[in-house]
C-alpha cells in the first residue's frame, strides 16, 4: 500500500489559496502533504513564493490528520540551529505529523545572502555538518561546531517528544548513495523509470533505511490541449537537470534559458494527460517501483478541479494508505 499525498507549490499559488487547497486535498482522500522551502519561483510566470514555515503551522492547524513534510536547504540561507528550532517546534505541536527533507540547495534561493555559491562537493559537506548539528539539537544536546558552518553553544529548550525523520533529498544515484550514510529516508522527483530504479537501488544498496518518497509532476485538464498548455506555461523552466537547476540564480534567468523549450520537451518531465485512467496507471507504476509515498504536484496554478477529479476518480482506483507515524526515535 502507498501513501498518495498533495504537493503544495508555494512557487505558483498564493499562501491563502494553497492553505485552502491543502484542506481540500485532505477531504478528497489524499493522506499526506508536502511543500518545498523556496525564496524564489522557477519562473516569473509562476509569480509566488510564500514562506513555507509559517504556512506549515497554519496548514497543520487547519487539517485534521494528514502529516506534512518540507524540503529545506540548511547552511546558507538558514543557520542549521534555526532549522532545528523550527523542526522541533512543529514536531512538538503536531506529534507524528511532520517530517523534513534536507538538501544542498539551489542558487536561486540561496544567493540572496550575498555569500558565494559553493561547489557541489562543498555544499554536500556543508549539508552533512548541518544534518549532524540538527540531529544533535533535536536530541537535546548543546552543540558547538567550527567548520563550514559555525555554532556556539546552541541548545533547543523546546523539544518534541520524538524526533521526526530527517529525509535525504536526491536527484542522482551519487547523491542517493551518499544520503544512505545519514538519512532516515529518501525523496526524489519523477524521472524515467530506469533512472528511478537506479536511484532507489543506489540508496538501498548503500544501506539506506526508511521510506522512499517521490514527488511527481503532472498536468491534468479535461481538455488535452489545455493540460499540455498548462504544463508548458508553468513548468518549462523545470526541465533543466543538474547542474543548471542548482546554479541558475534568478527566475528571469530560468525564463531566458527556457525560451525555446517545446511542449514535447516538457512532457519528458511532467506526466501530461486529460485521461484520469492514464494518470492512475502512472501513479500505480511509481508504487510498483517501490515508492512508499507518492506526492502529486499538479503544475497548474489552479488546484481545485485537479483535487476534486483525482479524489473522485483516481485515488479510489489506487491502494491508498495512511502513513505510519513519521518519527524515528525518542528526543528525551
Amino acid at each position: 500500500m502507498t501513501v498518495y499525498g498533495f504537493h503544495a507549490s508555494h512557487e505558483q499559488v498564493p499562501p491563502a489559496d494553497l492553505l485552502a487547497a491543502a484542506v481540500q486535498a485532505e477531504g478528497a482522500g489524499f493522506t499526506a502533504a508536502m511543500c518545498s522551502d523556496h525564496f524564489s519561483p522557477w519562473s516569473v510566470r509562476q509569480g509566488e513564493s510564500g514562506f513555507a514555515w509559517s504556512w506549515l503551522g497554519a496548514a497543520l492547524q487547519a487539517t485534521d490528520r494528514i502529516p506534512f513534510g518540507v524540503v529545506n536547504a540548511p547552511g546558507q540561507r538558514y543557520h542549521p540551529a534555526i532549522v532545528a528550532q523550527a523542526v522541533g517546534s512543529l514536531a512538538a505541536m503536531y506529534p507524528g505529523r511532520f517530517w523534513v527533507a534536507l538538501g544542498s540547495g539551489e542558487a536561486s534561493n540561496e544567493h540572496i545572502t550575498g555569500a558565494r555559491w559553493p561547489r557541489k562537493d562543498v555544499r554536500n559537506a556543508r549539508l552533512r555538518e548541518c544534518v549532524d548539528i540538527i540531529r544533535a539539537l533535536l536530541h537535546g544536546e548543546e552543540v558547538s561546531h567550527d567548520g563550514l558552518v559555525t555554532v556556539d553553544r546552541a541548545r533547543l529548550w523546546t523539544l518534541p517528544d520524538t524526533v521526526p525523520p530527517l529525509i535525504g533529498a536526491a536527484c542522482s544515484e551519487a547523491t542517493a548513495r551518499w544520503c544512505a550514510e545519514w538519512a532516515d529516508g529518501l525523496i526524489t522527483v519523477n524521472a524515467p523509470h530506469e533512472q528511478l530504479r537506479r536511484i532507489v537501488d543506489a540508496y538501498r544498496s548503500a544501506g539506506g533505511r526508511g521510506l522512499l518518497h517521490l514527488q511527481t509532476h503532472l498536468s491534468w485538464d479535461p481538455d488535452k490541449d489545455t493540460a499540455q498548455a498548462l504544463a508548458h506555461d508553468q513548468w518549462r523552466t523545470n526541465v533543466h537537470g543538474p547542474p543548471a537547476s542548482w546554479d541558475l540564480d534568478t527566475a528571469e534567468v530560468f525564463d531566458a534559458v527556457s525560451e525555446h523549450i517545446t511542449p514535447e520537451h516538457v512532457a519528458g518531465s511532467v506526466n501530461i494527460s486529460s485521461d484520469l485512467g492514464q494518470h492512475t496507471a502512472w501513479l500505480q507504476e511509481y508504487a510498483d517501483l517501490g515508492f512508499d509515498a507518492v506526492m502529486l504536484h499538479h503544475v497548474g496554478r489552479e488546484q481545485s478541479a485537479f483535487l476534486d477529479a483525482f479524489g473522485a476518480e483516481v485515488l479510489p482506483r489506487l491502494d491508498v494508505t495512511r502513513p505510519d507515524t513519521p518519527t524515528v526515535e525518542r528526543a528525551r
